[in-house]
Order: C-alpha cells, then sequence, then structure tokens
C-alpha cells in the first residue's frame, strides 16, 4: 500500500509543481512517469510486468507519446535478445552441463576454503560471460547449497558470509565479459547506437570486459577472504565430490549439442564485429531457435516457454520505451544540462571516472539495472556531443557499471543469495564499496587505454 500510495501522490506532486527552467511540459509528464514506475518497479507494490505494461499504456493518455510509438519502443531487440536466452540458459541446465562444470572445478579447488570461494567465484565468473546473471547466480548458488549441507555450513559461519556474497559479486562482474553475458550489455549498446549513432561491436566490448574480468574477479576474491576469513581449515570431501563428478559418467549427447551450439554462437559473436548481419540479438535467437529442430531437441517448447522469466523480459521492454520518450519529450537533455552540465569542460579522464562513480552510486535510488541504463545513457550522450567527444567513450561506463550493484543487496542477482539468509543487508557494504572503487579505477583505465584503438576518442 506504502508503494502504491507514493507511486501515486509523489508523481502526482510533480506534475502540480511548476514545469523547472528548461524542460517541456512532455518532458515534466515524462519524469512522473519514470518516477512511479521507479516507486513501483522498487517496492513491487505492483508485479513488475504489470508495471512495464503500466508505462506503456500512460504514455498516450497523458499525450507523452501516441499509442504506436510507445509499443514500437517496447519490442526493440533486447526483448528478444532476452527471450533467446532464457531459452538457451534452460538448455545448459538440462543437459547437466552446468552441474559437470561446477563440479570439475571444486574437484580441482579441494578442500581448502579459500580456494572453493575462488573456484565457485572463478565458475560463476567464466560462466556468465555468455549466460544471464541471475540463472548462473542460481546455478552456482545451488552447487554452494549442497556443499553447505554436506560441511554443516550455517547462517552465521563467516565462510558461508563469503560464498554466498561472491557468487552474484562474481556473476555481475562476468557478466561485463562478452555483450552476451547480460541483457544489460545488449541494452546499454542499443541506447548507444539509437540515441548515438555509434555502433559498438561485438569485440570493442570484449575488448574492455575480458580484462575488467580477470582484474576485478580475483580482488573481489581477495576482499571477501579479508573481510569474512573462513572459520574451518577444510570445507567439503574431496574424494565424495570426485565421485559426484563419476557419477556424471561420459558426455551426453545432450551436452554435446548444447556444447557445439554455444561454441558456434561465440563464433558468430566475434564475426559480427565485421559482418553486421549477425548481430548479437539475431544470433542469440538463431541459436534458442535451434534449439527445437529436429536433429537438436534438446527440450520441447513446452519445456522451455515455462523458463522464460516474463517480468524480466517485459520490465526490459517498458525500459527501452520509457528510455526513448524520455530523449523525445526532452527530458534527457534537460537531465544532462541540469546534473551533468558542468563537466563539458573537464578532460576526458575525469569525466569517465566521474560517470563510472556516478552510476555506482545510483543503484542506491534505483536498484533496477536496466533503468540504470536507461536513466543515464540518453543524457551522458548528449554530454558526450556537446564536448565533442564519441559518446561510446560517455556511455560505455554506464553501460558497464549498471551491473556493478555491490553496495548494497538490491539488485536482483544479490536478492537470489540475500534470501538465504548468510549474510544481512549492510554485511555487503564494505568489501561491496572497496570493490567498487577498484570497478571505478580499473574502469577508466580501461577507457583511457583503451579508447583510442577500439576508435572510442
Amino acid at each position: 500500500m506504502v508503494g502504491l500510495i507514493g507511486a501515486l501522490v509523489l508523481p502526482g506532486i510533480l506534475l502540480l509543481l511548476p514545469a523547472p527552467a528548461g524542460l517541456t511540459a512532455p518532458g515534466q509528464r515524462m519524469a512522473a512517469v519514470f518516477l512511479m514506475a521507479l516507486i513501483l518497479w522498487a517496492t513491487e507494490a505492483l508485479p513488475i510486468a504489470v508495471t512495464s505494461l503500466l508505462t506503456v499504456l500512460v504514455q498516450p493518455l497523458l499525450g507523452i507519446e501516441d499509442a504506436r510509438a510507445a509499443f514500437t519502443a517496447f519490442m526493440s531487440p533486447v526483448f528478444f535478445f532476452v527471450l533467446s536466452m532464457f531459452f538457451l540458459a534452460a538448455a545448459l541446465t538440462r543437459s547437466g552441463l552446468d552441474r559437470r562444470f561446477a563440479l570439475s572445478l571444486l574437484v580441482r579447488a579441494g578442500t581448502d576454503p579459500r580456494r572453493v570461494l575462488l573456484a565457485l567465484m572463478a565458475g560463476t565468473a567464466a560462466l556468465s560471460s555468455i549466460l544471464s546473471d541471475v540463472a548462473v547466480c542460481g546455478i552456482f548458488m545451488a552447487v554452494a547449497l549442497g556443499i553447505f549441507a554436506k560441511a554443516d555450513v550455517r547462517p552465521g559461519s563467516s565462510f558461508g558470509r563469503a560464498v554466498m556474497m561472491g557468487i552474484p559479486i562474481a556473476s555481475l562482474i562476468g557478466g561485463v565479459a562478452t555483450p552476451a553475458g547480460s541483457a544489460i550489455n545488449v541494452l546499454g549498446i542499443f541506447f548507444i547506437e539509437e540515441f548515438g549513432k555509434v555502433r559498438v561491436p561485438f569485440l570493442s566490448w570484449t575488448a574492455i570486459g575480458v580484462p575488467m574480468v580477470l582484474a576485478l574477479t580475483p580482488v573481489a576474491w581477495a576482499v571477501l577472504c579479508w573481510w569474512c576469513p573462513p572459520e574451518m581449515k577444510s570445507v567439503g570431501d574431496a574424494d565424495e565430490m570426485r565421485a559426484d563428478l563419476a557419477r556424471l559418467g561420459p558426455w551426453s549427447i545432450a551436452e554435446k549439442k548444447v556444447i557445439a551450439l554455444f561454441a558456434v554462437l561465440v563464433v558468430l559473436w566475434v564475426l559480427s564485429t565485421w559482418i553486421k548481419s549477425f548481430d548479437v540479438t539475431l544470433v542469440a535467437l538463431g541459436g534458442a531457435l535451434a534449439l527445437f529442430l529436429p536433429g537438436m531437441r534438446v527440450m520441447t517448447w513446452e519445456e522451455g516457454q515455462k523458463t522464460v522469466g516474463w517480468d524480466a523480459l517485459l520490465m526490459i521492454g517498458g525500459v527501452t520505451s520509457v528510455g526513448a520518450a524520455s530523449l523525445k519529450t526532452g527530458l534527457a537533455k534537460w537531465l544532462v544540462t541540469a546534473v551533468l552540465g558542468g563537466m563539458t569542460g573537464w578532460s576526458p579522464v575525469w569525466v569517465v571516472a566521474a560517470i563510472s562513480a556516478f552510476a555506482v552510486v545510483a543503484h542506491l535510488p534505483i536498484p533496477i539495472a536496466p533503468v540504470i541504463n536507461s536513466v543515464l545513457i540518453p543524457p551522458i550522450v548528449l554530454l558526450a556531443i556537446a564536448a565533442g567527444q564519441s559518446p561510446a567513450l560517455y556511455a560505455l561506463p554506464v553501460a558497464f557499471t549498471a551491473s556493478c550493484a555491490f553496495l548494497l543487496p538490491l539488485d536482483a542477482v544479490p536478492l537470489l543469495t540475500f534470501a538465504r539468509g548468510y549474510y544481512r543487508t549492510f554485511d555487503m557494504f564494505v568489501p561491496g564499496a572497496v570493490i567498487s572503487v577498484a570497478w571505478v579505477v580499473w574502469m577508466t583505465a580501461l577507457m583511457m587505454l583503451l579508447g583510442p584503438p577500439l576508435g572510442f576518442f
């Protein structure tokens, strides 16, 4: 009820106030819609999918945008990318590849709790580079809970706290390795190309994303070992894990089919850097459809459609529709002038650092990563153009840092493990702040080092 009342009263007050200087009347109405959606998404006073559809409904009712344009923006390529990745993630799980991958890592890690934590985080980061953060976090959380059950690790355990924070942190870090690693990445690239008219090729993103993951995963592991030192000297039974792996037997036909399909997808994604028709979304959609072709049959359509998260899918549509309307109504331009206009004369290094830091802190009032991209990228694209810089130079740090949600467990990924009760809300703040600082510094350094050869200067 508090969420519903807030979503009615606060936007209503905003509409009754005089429009700020420089903001058009449609822009003010769009700001009210944005505020309403943000409150409803954050409080979940209404189902997330219902709020997402509501953002489209109110645009023509308030005279912000006509119905055709609002619905056209809703059905963006990002929508179909997210749909495809639900099917691909389900194929990985149904084939058993996820469990084989996790057990293989744990067998190599042994029983030292620090090495077990590193194996879980490294495996999460690696798999998250080509699959949804939430799906991968769920997979490795299940593996960790199995270890906890056998080792009698209960809530209150320092090791349990480190693992349950480490898995979502590694999932979010690993998700930035490639554009395919997260819907947030594809959404960010879509906004940069839509509003900045600058193409971000697959390999250009990956050239920045892979070094981010390779540097930040061990940093995050070291920080968690420091903040949550394991209270035991060994965890699990190495012989038992080897037995579990052996019981899986040789690779099944389904596993071979899925690994071959992912290998083809990665090759096509890389080729999309030079062959524009191999768009990241089209390749993902083709891979998802291939799962149901004769000869593949990894799962039936009935089984596949049950794995689709409609909340996340429809939320992506609502975010893209709202983002397009904010640019058209002048809200984005007003935001960049009001909040970021003073940075136009700054050196690019300080602008990139400031934008990255701002995107990190923005997760506190806006705990929904897709909305970070929708709120910040359109005005930052305008800032870059005003400063005579490539829109990608200023907007890519936002697209990357939209995944840097480590300060509090407010994002959907950390909330998945938070619900298990192994850590409290503010347990994540100190290690999350340290990792976030490392993220901002490394993000800025990579943009300055790789920006020129990648054509972002």
